[in-house]
């Protein structure tokens, strides 16, 4: 019967994948965040975005971002505050380019700092109203009706899985000597460039309609 149900996973692990790929304001945060203060911060970071899969995965089971598809209201209210904390990256973003050093101490030992970061990945993943419609579409390739209970969960750990690979491998390939080195030279036309796309995610957020 596993059988029946594998290429719906795949296609859906598949899209899910794709997604990851693709640098949004998530795989930027880790890339930047991993190549200025190193190892540790990028990935606290990443784990932030990997729990927010978790519980988009998890509301997605329930049918919570079925029905918060259903009420436009409550995808505005969530949409803006995206928006509005995309501005409040990109206000990090630029201070940053403009100051002389880094605004957060390189190792990152202090647990406020480490809760700080990861509360932000958490915050990134679950502020934006369109990973309640990928998700339902997602899940929509694997799940059929009269599909056994296992599948939704199976799309789920497969997805989390993938999202937990991804962001680390932006974490640690990031947070490498090399790249880091190339940071320093570049660091404020890096950070000047991640404040343009955050302010660029955080418009087209705002005016996106669903």
């Amino acid at each position: 019967m596993f059988d029946v149900y594998l290429p719906g996973l795949l296609l859906a692990w598949s899209a899910y994948g794709l997604g990851i790929l693709s640098p949004g304001p998530n795989v930027l945060a880790v890339m930047g965040t991993s190549m200025e203060h190193g190892r540790r911060p990028g990935v606290t970071l990443a784990a932030g975005m990997v729990s927010g899969t978790l519980v988009w995965g998890t509301a997605t089971l329930m049918g919570l971002t079925a029905l918060l598809a259903v009420y436009a209201s409550a995808l505005t209210l969530i949409k803006f505050a995206g928006a509005a904390y995309l501005l409040w990256l990109a206000y990090k973003s630029f201070r940053a380019a403009l100051s002389s050093q880094s605004d957060i101490p390189r190792g990152l030992e202090d647990y406020q700092k480490a809760k700080h970061l990861y509360l932000r990945g958490l915050i990134i993943q679950l502020s934006n109203p369109k990973a309640a419609l990928t998700w339902i579409a997602i899940m929509s390739l694997a799940v059929r009706e009269g599909s056994p209970l296992w599948v939704g969960p199976a799309v789920v750990a497969g997805c989390l899985v993938i999202s937990f690979g991804g962001h680390m491998i932006y974490a640690l390939l990031f947070s490498a000597p090399p790249v880091g080195r190339v940071y320093l030279r570049a660091r404020r036309w890096i950070q000047g460039g991640l404040g343009a796309f955050f302010c660029f995610a955080s418009w087209k957020l705002a005016s996106a309609r669903f």
